[in-house]
């Protein structure tokens, strides 16, 4: 390759396609079709490990080789998309895509039972209720009384309800290369401005949310989510045992599940 076509490589026109190392002119379809392989080719290690963490949350009959298959066709996907003109890093686009296509996946299984979601449904709204009633957010002594159960059962309630709440929260404030929230990142450019703004709004409710929950909580939350320590490492920052940091975390996400129905029921209003 000679020196002029080395400088060109990843040039782009206006409209951020590929150009050539002459004219200028966009490249033809067999030329952008290679580079969309290669941005797949190169991020098939990003697919695994996202396979591998996810899986870490959920039930052994969920195999992680069926998580890496629907991952992939969500990487190609993003590479069909990406606009490198947006200045947004592939593989932050990538993520949004790929694990969105799990969590689907994983929706279409509905391998949770109808008891599991019931129970989850039962925690929320024994928390509305009991913040409706004190006007303050309740303690788990008083959550576990107002379903009638004895600590011990609450406890076990809450490692159950965990493996429903998948993808409940991405990044809210960590920040990329270009030191642009993650969050904003990830919004598909091909998303029109109002559904964009909608998010940015529901950015800011959650947000909102987070800070009200109790200081251990947000903090798990912001070790799980944010620095993506794993159940046991933020066990070992805290204090607490492992299975302690998941129930506290299957609480957090309940408290903002009440929370943001709450807060959107307002605007609807």
């Amino acid at each position: 390759m000679s020196a002029e076509q080395q400088s060109s490589v990843g040039k782009r026109n206006q409209k951020g396609r590929p150009v050539g190392p002459r004219t200028g002119a966009p490249l033809p379809a067999a030329t952008l079709e290679t580079d969309r392989n290669q941005l797949v080719i190169n991020h098939v290690g990003l697919v695994k490990a996202m396979a591998h963490r996810l899986a870490q949350r959920l039930p052994s009959q969920v195999e992680m080789n069926e998580l890496i298959s629907v991952g992939v066709v969500g990487l190609i996907d993003a590479a069909d998309r990406y606009k490198p003109a947006l200045g947004v890093p592939f593989d932050a686009f990538a993520r949004r895509r790929v694990q969105g296509a799990m969590l689907d996946a994983l929706r279409e299984l509905d391998w949770a039972p109808r008891s599991l979601r019931r129970m989850r449904r039962d925690l929320d709204q024994a928390i509305a209720k009991l913040r409706h009633t004190l006007k303050r957010e309740p303690n788990e002594d008083e959550v576990a009384g107002e379903l009638s159960m004895s600590r011990a059962e609450y406890d076990k309630s809450l490692d159950q309800i965990r493996t429903l709440d998948l993808g409940a929260i991405r990044q809210l404030d960590a920040t990329g290369e270009d030191g642009s929230p993650l969050f904003e990142l990830c919004l598909d450019p091909d998303d029109g401005p109002d559904a964009q703004l909608h998010r940015t709004e529901l950015r800011t409710l959650l947000a909102g949310a987070i800070r009200e929950l109790p200081e251990r909580e947000r903090e798990i939350l912001a070790l799980y989510y944010e620095e993506e320590l794993t159940m046991a490492e933020i066990g070992k920052v805290i204090g607490v045992c492992e299975s302690r940091v998941s129930q506290l975390r299957s609480l957090a996400l309940s408290r903002l599940r009440v929370s943001m129905r709450g807060a959107l029921g307002d605007l609807r209003r």
